[in-house]
């Protein structure tokens, strides 16, 4: 693929979820928005990328001064994520060639690490399909009856929880949201599309601690991650004084 690198930022929700005032994407976490955050860990792992912001388009909040990329632009964002990726790769359809490989992150997901981040990348860049982050499923699974009791329980094998980002050529990746489109297929995320032009994207293990924002407490336990990510490796000491 070409090195010419596009990164997709779906934040046009409104977080209806976390019962909060403001979009979650502009809650505080550790002394900055949410928003902030993520775009701050995206341009520590990719400086040179071109980045679209999908934003609703009465969107007032956003301070272009919390952008850390030069190349970016403001997409109009949709009633749904996968309307708001459908806007931004129409928006840079002109510039983009159809191997550019577009990186597709919840602006809800600020902890992702940026050596993950570097993986996926390399892995999209050598696979003619593309990938995306996931983790292997811990739990065990249970199936609800319909009626709020155990109706079985799944084997784990195999299962994965996805992740993002999820990255793909930019002309697959277009053809799989139109072709969706077209024949009504539920899109959940961009994998899922690719998935449904009968292709198998590749799954790269990611950490577990890249959470996704969703409720209340999530908040506090993405700071947390955060400063522990942030924290001294005390084993770098240990090595030191050895």
């Amino acid at each position: 693929m070409s090195e010419r690198l596009w990164l997709v930022v779906p934040a046009a929700g409104r977080g209806r979820r976390m019962g909060a005032a403001l979009p979650k994407q502009y809650l505080p976490l550790a002394g900055r928005t949410v928003l902030a955050r993520t775009l701050a860990r995206l341009h520590e792992a990719f400086p040179e990328a071109r980045l679209c912001l999908c934003l609703d388009p009465d969107d007032e909040r956003f301070d272009p001064a919390e952008m850390p990329f030069a190349d970016w632009r403001r997409v109009p964002g949709g009633a749904e994520r996968v309307d708001s990726v459908t806007h931004a790769l129409a928006a840079i359809a002109d510039e983009a060639g159809a191997a550019d490989p577009v990186l597709v992150h919840d602006v809800a997901r600020p902890c992702v690490r940026v050596d993950d981040l570097r993986r996926l990348a390399a892995a999209v860049a050598e696979d003619a399909v593309g990938g995306l982050l996931a983790a292997p499923v811990a739990d065990t699974m249970k199936r609800d009856d319909g009626d709020g009791r155990v109706g079985g329980t799944e084997p784990r094998d195999g299962l994965w929880h996805a992740l993002t980002p999820q990255g793909f050529g930019y002309g697959l990746l277009r053809r799989a949201l139109q072709e969706a489109a077209d024949r009504g297929v539920a899109v959940t995320d961009e994998a899922s599309a690719v998935e449904a032009l009968g292709l198998s994207p590749r799954l790269v293990s990611g950490r577990r601690d890249n959470l996704k924002i969703t409720h209340p407490e999530d908040l506090a336990l993405a700071e947390a991650i955060l400063a522990a990510q942030e924290a001294p490796d005390p084993s770098a000491d240990r090595n030191d004084t050895a």
